[in-house]
């Protein structure tokens, strides 16, 4: 059966590989690391709600392309980072060794901090982009992945392991460490358009992407419990191994499931309300959540 987001994703990559420095007379170690985390594999989730969110506006997804190739840089960037021996010390990724085994810790981390500055390139060199739509978008990207979002989920995260969180304090972190680079991808993707989104609609594009990305990491959460290693492509079982806060052990397994269910319903409610049920955002918020991987 022939995917149907397969010609955007066709784009995104060409777009990753266009944009990825392929030699480097000084740091060609790093710029391999480079590649190898962000061409290795991946859903493309990200880049993909760009793309739609673009759409969904009236515009042209191939303009949203630079953009949405910066959140993919972001995304690989902090994957990177969560493999390290001081984070999450996982050896896997996408079904390959983890950047860190396959090139050392030292290349592993210049190539993290390589791809998040190239993230912020894109953006600024985006062809189609009016200048106000850039620095919106690169002052949105700044918060979804510094302190007050990623990063600070991801401290939270750590500082919560072997302690028990409530179920409140555990959708904060995600809505922080997952929600916010899908919630500012597919905003970014709205600047994208040729007319700017009124603010009434962004709104409840936001609100889809606080619903969809809180969705996607109780799956997440889930699939770590009931997947293998070959079918991730990563480690199982590790968030127990790190004694973390996950949605099925605060809920149960089964009541992760329906909320997983829940907040997708009330996510794709979301997009009928602003008028913005496409094809392709319904099928993507229908894809993070109904996954076996």
């Amino acid at each position: 059966m022939t995917d149907p987001f397969e010609p955007v994703k066709a784009s995104i990559a060409v777009t990753l590989d266009r944009l990825l420095p392929k030699h480097s007379p000084i740091a060609q170690p790093m710029v391999d690391a480079m590649r190898h985390a962000v061409l290795g594999g991946g859903k493309r989730l990200r880049p993909l709600m760009t793309c739609a969110a673009c759409e969904a506006f009236s515009g042209d997804y191939r303009v949203a392309l630079p953009a949405a190739c910066g959140f993919e840089f972001i995304h690989a960037y902090s994957l990177i980072h969560d493999d390290l021996p001081a984070m999450d010390d996982d050896e896997l990724r996408h079904g390959q060794a983890a950047t860190h085994i396959a090139f050392g810790e030292a290349n592993a981390i210049l190539a993290g901090d390589s791809l998040h500055s190239l993230a912020f390139q894109a953006l600024a060199e985006a062809p189609g982009l009016s200048a106000a739509a850039k620095l919106r978008s690169i002052a949105l990207l700044s918060q979804a992945a510094g302190w007050p979002g990623m990063a600070g989920g991801q401290c939270l995260d750590i500082e919560a392991e072997g302690k028990e969180l409530t179920l409140a304090e555990l959708e904060q972190l995600h809505a922080a460490k997952t929600g916010a680079l899908i919630q500012s991808a597919l905003v970014v993707g709205g600047y994208s358009a040729e007319v700017a989104p009124d603010d009434a609609r962004l709104e409840l594009l936001k609100q889809f992407g606080a619903h969809i990305g809180l969705a996607f990491q109780v799956v997440d959460d889930i699939l770590d419990v009931t997947e293998t290693s070959e079918t991730l492509g990563k480690p199982a079982g590790s968030d127990a191994a790190l004694a973390k806060n996950t949605f099925p052990k605060l809920m149960g397994l089964e009541a992760a499931q329906m909320r997983a269910n829940e907040l997708l319903e009330e996510s794709l409610a979301l997009l009928e309300k602003a008028g913005l049920a496409t094809d392709m955002l319904t099928e993507l918020a229908n894809r993070a959540v109904k996954r076996s991987y």
